[in-house]
């Protein structure tokens, strides 16, 4: 099959697994937009937002309707390293055996990542990073498609743990969640108080999205495009002589080049999503806030004056 060809048979695709998610999730379109633009970019995604808006059920049906073997890690203070890796037995031979952990899938959702020990939190770093990982000397290739989705309550700070930037940079996606409107809520509570229960059909499979990715990375791109995510990425650096106004005075930290990697990848998914086979700057403007925000550090007077990341962001455009 032609790459034109393959561009438009992911565009139906996607559009059907659009309304499969859809089946159970109300609303929340551009949060389901950004995971599956992750997904087919390659990336992780960390998905920030208040209790009882659907994050967990959200990647579940995501996961479902992908065709994916699906694990669910609940993080909790006390959890270890080897709760996520798996560890090393004696079997009934006296040999050691390893048991693999939840690791071990295509798709990890990390639910509530922020309430485990840094310790814990980076037993996903090589894995997120290198889609392997060590245990007792041992190297273990994870099987592809790998993607961590992890979720992030942001009100509580009793008892959290923030994540390092290391591990927050390895996100491509921070995508922040807000309240339904009142018609979507009316909605959900209709679904949800019902004995009604919607299933999920798998319509890809780890091959397809393996394949599907590779095309994505084939999408040309023009240089000015590539000119105007780097540029856009260096006006984040406060030191930096083309830094905005904004950036100098409310930025200690800007992004790093793998954000200029990411708004490139993400920019081609999210014109092919759109039927177009080459990604232009509005693109680039389309995904710019979730990869961005996560990876701008903001200073004291920033918080002071309530300036929010997307005002930094807009600024950079």
């Amino acid at each position: 099959m032609s790459d034109v060809a393959a561009v438009e048979q992911f565009v139906k695709k996607y559009q059907a697994l659009k309304s499969e998610v859809a089946k159970v999730i109300v609303g929340q379109d551009e949060v389901v937009n950004q995971i599956l633009i992750s997904i087919f970019s390659g990336g992780h995604a960390l998905l920030i937002g208040v209790p009882g808006l659907a994050k967990t059920l959200m990647v579940n049906n995501i996961a479902k309707a992908l065709g994916l073997d699906f694990k669910r890690i609940q993080f909790t203070p006390d959890l270890m390293p080897s709760d996520i890796l798996g560890s090393e037995i004696l079997d009934e031979n006296r040999h050691f055996k390893f048991i693999k952990g939840p690791i071990f899938a295509n798709i990890i959702l990390a639910d509530e990542i922020n309430r485990t020990p840094p310790k814990t939190q980076a037993a996903l770093l090589e894995a997120m990073q290198e889609r392997s990982v060590t245990v007792a000397g041992h190297h273990y290739q994870l099987s592809l498609p790998y993607f961590v989705l992890a979720t992030q309550n942001p009100i509580e700070q009793e008892g959290t743990y923030p994540l390092p930037e290391a591990q927050l940079d390895r996100f491509m996606f921070a995508i922040s969640l807000d309240y339904p409107s009142f018609a979507e809520e009316v909605e959900v509570v209709k679904a949800t108080t019902s004995d009604h229960r919607a299933t999920v059909n798998p319509l890809f499979s780890a091959q397809a999205i393996i394949e599907f990715q590779n095309l994505i990375r084939r999408i040309p791109v023009a240089d000015n495009v590539v000119e105007y995510a780097v540029t856009m990425v260096g006006k984040t650096r406060p030191k930096e002589a083309t830094a905005s106004a904004l950036v100098k005075e409310f930025v200690d930290w800007g992004a790093g080049p793998r954000a200029s990697q990411n708004l490139i990848l993400a920019a081609k998914t999210h014109a092919v999503i759109n039927g177009k086979f080459s990604p232009d700057i509005e693109n680039v403007q389309a995904v710019a806030s979730g990869i961005l925000r996560h990876r701008i550090i903001k200073n004291y007077k920033a918080e002071a004056e309530g300036i929010t990341d997307d005002q930094i962001i807009k600024s950079l455009f």
